[in-house]
């Protein structure tokens, strides 16, 4: 029973981890199964969100490989007008990597955050805020929502 409880957790969070990449993986269904079966509500809230987060910072990390001046010799966009539009994302766009667990966008949000070389330390912050958020949001709604469901 314990090697269930280890892999339990251990698979949350490479399923988590995966979702946060580009694959179509549900880390959502994973983890209500694995509170329908009785595991530590709290561990499995951690497994999933660091799991979701490290995969999230994947993808900041891939855009970050990106290079500027790729867009100027494939989009014809000047250096000087990326550069300004990059100082003034660098710490008010970084917020925007809390809404990093949205299905679909998220994906794109992190990697457009890495690519325009957002703060680092406020996209680490906000993302892992809101990886968190959403799994609290789910763990509340399972809790809740099972009561109308069993006699």
């Amino acid at each position: 029973m314990e090697e269930y409880l280890t892999y339990g957790y251990f698979g949350l969070f490479s399923i988590s981890f995966l979702a946060a990449t580009i694959l179509p993986v549900s880390s959502e269904a994973v983890f209500i199964a694995l509170l329908a079966s009785k595991l530590n509500p709290t561990l499995l809230l951690l497994s999933a969100t660091i799991g979701n987060w490290i995969g999230g910072m994947t993808n900041y990390y891939l855009g970050y490989l990106g290079k500027v001046e790729w867009i100027e010799k494939y989009f014809h966009i000047p250096i000087d007008k990326i550069k300004k539009i990059k100082e003034k994302i660098y710490n008010k766009g970084a917020y925007m990597a809390f809404f990093c667990f949205l299905p679909a966008i998220g994906d794109i949000i992190g990697f457009a955050l890495g690519f325009m070389r957002a703060n680092i330390i406020i996209v680490n912050i906000s993302m892992f805020l809101g990886k968190l958020f959403r799994y609290i949001v789910l763990l509340y709604a399972f809790e809740h929502g099972i009561k109308y469901l069993l006699p």
